[in-house]
């Protein structure tokens, strides 16, 4: 290191370089945290002089690293593990060993940077603060304890790790593929969905072989094999959506990642389906109550998509889409051909390309109206999921009750029914009325 009035000058100087030095992982720092880490590097490399810049500095980076509740360490390879760059895109998909040579030697010298950012404690760094501020207290530290060590955690040299590194890559993705599980495109791009919904599949009873048949469908598609696009239709309320949600927190680990896409927006599928191809992670692409009008062009979009076109269909990919409709495109009796001068002399060819539109989906599962039995078998599931203890003749009497009152029959209807009794216990427990 070279030579300064302090220590903590020539120190967060060389820190300063290690970072400027950055090839691939300049990212890592651009961001809040990072941004306000370099920030008070460099005022404490000015010395004296810029005493209370140096104060206002770390009090920011004080307050960001509280905000997001991590340790300074914790951040740092948090956002490693999921950086995007051309090292952690190409390492996915080829292996270390057949990476250009000068690729792996830039993700080596970054690491060696990065170990020497990650070094810098928060106590070492209120300890520089409050000798270059002449304070008489150190400024408090911001530390907390390591809850889920990794092996970065536990390697002193990065570089040897780099092995480990890229098995990670592979493993969980990069980017937005590394941070959520779940997303959504919206205004032209992903955006990653923080809380997705946690239903699981075992919470799902009354459709069990099409839940089945879905769940095979999706580890085919996990495998490598090919997958089919998938319709659900049925009656509403019966957990059509529900199940595909569900897909989710079982396979998220093994790489499954959900987009949800709104009717609206699949003009743009093609451009999505393309942003995929060549990522290693395993795609449902989810489109919910699913309908179209004549000459809607997310009718035609999605049309390319399940059927392909010149470009070859990506192997990663699936469209599973709900609907209450069997027949996805409206059909109104005056699309029905009639004899007449301006009508189209293959009308009936129109009108069938309509109704089977639904049939370019290789699978399609069908949700019958849920009977009394089905919905019983819910209720009770979901019942005991709940801890609901109530006779069996007094929780089927309520539930009968709720559907006639209510919302009818349906596995919506059974998960509202046992969401009130069970808040309506929680709070009465001796009030048998709802």
């Amino acid at each position: 290191m070279p030579s300064s009035k302090t220590p903590a000058n020539a120190s967060s100087q060389f820190l300063k370089r290690q970072a400027a030095s950055l090839l691939l992982y300049q990212s890592v720092l651009h961001n809040d945290v990072g941004q306000a880490f370099i920030h008070t590097l460099q005022t404490l490399s000015k010395g004296e002089a810029e005493q209370t810049a140096c104060l206002v500095a770390y009090g920011s980076w004080f307050k960001i690293l509280a905000a997001h509740g991590e340790s300074w360490q914790d951040y740092l390879i948090r956002q490693i593990l999921q950086d995007d760059n051309p090292f952690t895109q190409q390492v996915q998909r080829v292996a270390l060993q057949d990476l250009h040579p000068a690729l792996v030697m830039a993700a080596k010298q970054d690491l060696r940077a990065l170990y020497h950012l990650y070094q810098c404690s928060a106590e070492q760094l209120s300890r520089w603060v409050q000798k270059a501020s002449q304070l008489e207290l150190q400024p408090v530290s911001w530390s907390l304890e390591t809850v889920k060590p990794t092996f970065l955690h536990q390697q002193s040299d990065w570089t040897e790790s780099i092995e480990e590194l890229a098995t990670y890559y592979r493993q969980h993705g990069t980017g937005l593929f590394a941070q959520y599980h779940a997303l959504r495109w919206q205004s032209g791009q992903l955006v990653g969905i923080a809380r997705p919904d946690p239903i699981e599949l075992t919470q799902l009873v009354g459709y069990e072989s099409q839940q089945a048949t879905l769940v095979k469908n999706t580890e085919f598609l996990l495998a490598g094999y090919p997958a089919l696009h998938v319709l659900l239709y049925g009656s509403r309320g019966s957990g059509k959506s529900s199940l595909v949600k569900g897909l989710l927190q079982k396979y998220k680990h093994q790489g499954l990642r959900l987009i949800e896409v709104a009717k609206s927006d699949l003009k743009e599928l093609a451009m999505i389906v393309e942003q995929l191809r060549d990522v290693p992670q395993r795609f449902i692409i989810f489109v919910d109550d699913l309908s179209f009008e004549e000459d809607d062009d997310a009718f035609k979009a999605l049309k390319v998509v399940l059927e392909g076109s010149v470009t070859a269909r990506p192997p990663n990919v699936v469209v599973y889409a709900t609907s209450n409709r069997r027949h996805l495109v409206r059909e109104f009796f005056a699309d029905r051909p009639r004899p007449s001068d301006n009508d189209e002399i293959h009308a009936w060819d129109t009108l069938q390309e309509k109704l089977s539109f639904s049939d370019r989906f290789g699978l399609t599962l069908t949700f019958e109206p849920a009977n009394q039995d089905t919905y019983l078998n819910i209720v009770y599931h979901l019942a005991q999921q709940a801890d609901i203890h109530l006779p069996q003749n007094d929780l089927k009497s309520r539930a009968i009750q709720w559907a006639t009152r209510h919302n009818g029959r349906s596995g919506r209807s059974a998960r509202q029914f046992v969401d009130f009794l069970s808040a309506d216990l929680g709070i009465h427990p001796v009030n048998d009325k709802l």
